[in-house]
């Protein structure tokens, strides 16, 4: 078995931003186009597709910065502990930009910070493996203290939609590989909570249906 690769802590945190910054620039760009054309009197009569415009991009800043902030960040939740209807809040708002629906299968409990982190992350990637639209369920199981996660992404062929993994998904999930850009740092970022979390990833797909599972390593 490979080593797995380690991140210095500012390296961690300046890829991290990069993924933010980079999940940004197109919908605030989007504002200040939209702003732009309505202080320009010749663009009078494109006013309203204008306002459309910033509505829509100020919609997916807030769900990306929201995601950002849970998934990735300290995020304003006290103590060492997340509850799962902030999770369900910002799981909902980020979906709502996405093509894919999210079906909320978790009573409302608390849950260890890096085991919320990690549970968002994962949503992000199922949201990934159904990106032309689907439906993606998820569900807590187990014992407080020894939860599992289980995420089902399922796509309609008839709608032309697709299910995939990730590219090299579990490549850089476990780590294993020879380097880490920006690029990747999802995945990574995604196996290094659940290894924090003392948790064993699984992927698999099956035609339409894409399954993500996070259980306690034994």
């Amino acid at each position: 078995m490979s080593n797995i690769i380690e991140l210095s802590a500012p390296d961690l945190a300046a890829m991290l931003c990069s993924r933010v910054c980079h999940d940004l620039i197109n919908p605030v760009g989007a504002i200040g186009n939209g702003l732009q054309a309505l202080d320009d009197p010749a663009q009078a009569s494109m006013k309203d597709l204008a306002q459309e415009l910033i509505a829509n991009a100020a919609k997916q800043s807030l769900a990306k910065l929201e995601f950002a902030r849970l998934a990735y960040g300290a995020s304003s939740t006290a103590g060492t502990d997340f509850d799962t209807r902030e999770c369900e809040r910002v799981g909902q708002i980020y979906y709502g930009i996405e093509k894919a629906n999210l079906s909320w299968n978790i009573d409302p409990v608390l849950i260890p910070k890096n085991k919320g982190k990690l549970l968002m992350n994962m949503l992000l990637i199922a949201s990934e493996a159904v990106f032309r639209g689907g439906e993606v369920s998820v569900t807590l199981g187990g014992d407080a203290g020894n939860e599992s996660i289980h995420i089902v992404a399922t796509s309609d062929k008839e709608k032309r939609q697709k299910t995939l993994i990730p590219a090299n998904l579990m490549e850089y999930i476990t780590g294993e590989v020879e380097e880490v850009t920006a690029r990747e740092i999802h995945p990574f970022y995604t196996g290094l909570l659940a290894r924090l979390s003392n948790m064993e990833l699984e992927v698999t797909l099956e035609d339409t249906v894409f399954r993500f599972n996070a259980t306690p390593k034994k």
